[in-house]
């Protein structure tokens, strides 16, 4: 437990030096004629240590989706560029499908012959010139060449390729004029109004997640401090990385773009060990930050390091135990060793 402390005690040794330079050393007399004041405070007692080990995420959309072609052709029309929004059923693309088309008119033939044939056959039937068999058989062929249409249909329809939902274009890998493949990536379209953070977690700490838990989520470059929700975590990890996905949904999105760089923040593991307290209780003096505590009917200072901020809270990485009392509100006015009321 020794090295846990030293760095805030070197420093506040260094601080009382300094103090000793400027300025007689007080006595107990002096000591004693400080005035006592009220304070406001917290106790971390009972607080569990936040041990905390960051990942490094995306954000990415909820609903995303790369459109492909499914049939070969040359494109004849896109529409479309990076950024455009699309409404759900928009036109992306058009394929040339004039093979596509000469099947469906043979299709349609095809159809159309076996429907007189099954219709001929029938009335026959109905005079005693035909059998019930080959009425059944006709029938039958009549049913295949149905099916054929719908399929030569189905495939004409691939020709034309739609938005499956309003999002925005976000990638674009063909233009007017390619020929397309089957699976052929043509573009991305995502739905940039629900976002996500997607990472990776160490199989251990895996663990420890569950959904619906709360994990902060931190993007430096749109200075986005929040918490979100798990919502999806895979229940198997990754053999070569070690590492199992989870997918955490953020509110408050609209600074957010996907793709962006994120931090996740997971529990468990080892991590450093944190301490929670409002920012009103930590001030500055020079590059050292410190605090008060309370021992003994006294505030006492206590240099400390101190983590992230979020959501009016800060961490303290170091220099502060879990069971002490600190002062929250009106620590900027204390000296060492000051008397203390305590007040609700």
């Amino acid at each position: 437990m020794l090295h846990k402390h030293l760095f805030p005690t070197l420093l506040f040794i260094a601080l009382l030096g300094a103090v000793g330079c400027k300025g007689p050393a007080h006595d107990g007399t002096a000591e004693q004629q400080i005035p006592a004041a009220e304070v406001r405070i917290i106790t971390v007692a009972g607080q569990a240590a936040l041990q905390q080990n960051e990942v490094a995420g995306a954000v990415e959309s909820v609903q995303r989706a790369t459109i492909a072609a499914k049939v070969p052709g040359p494109i004849e029309e896109m529409p479309i560029s990076l950024g455009l929004a699309v409404k759900k059923g928009a036109l992306l693309a058009r394929i040339s499908a004039g093979e596509i088309t000469a099947r469906l008119s043979q299709a349609e033939t095809q159809l159309a012959q076996a429907q007189r044939n099954f219709e001929r056959e029938k009335r026959l039937l109905e005079k005693d010139a035909s059998t019930r068999e080959t009425v059944n058989s006709l029938e039958d062929a009549y049913r295949v060449a149905e099916a054929g249409v719908r399929e030569a249909k189905a495939v004409r329809d691939y020709a034309v390729i739609t938005a499956p939902f309003a999002g925005i274009v976000t990638q674009k890998t063909a233009n007017t004029g390619d020929l397309a493949t089957p699976g052929m990536p043509l573009l991305v379209l995502e739905n940039t109004e629900q976002l996500q953070v997607v990472a990776a977690a160490p199989e251990g700490l895996a663990l420890k997640i569950k959904k619906g838990d709360a994990l902060a989520v931190t993007v430096p470059a749109a200075e986005f401090a929040k918490s979100g929700t798990v919502t999806e975590i895979s229940p198997a990890a990754d053999t070569a990385s070690r590492t199992a996905l989870v997918k955490i949904r953020i509110d408050g999105t609209s600074a957010l773009q996907p793709g962006q760089y994120a931090r996740v923040a997971l529990p468990g593991g080892a991590g450093v060990n944190a301490f929670l307290v409002p920012e009103s209780a930590l001030s500055r003096f020079g590059q050292m930050e410190r605090l008060f505590v309370i021992q003994n009917g006294k505030a006492h200072l206590r240099l400390v390091r101190s983590g992230e901020r979020r959501e009016g809270q800060v961490e303290i990485l170091a220099g502060l135990n879990a069971g002490e009392q600190v002062v929250i509100q009106s620590g900027a006015q204390l000296v060492d060793g000051q008397p203390v009321h305590i007040v609700p």
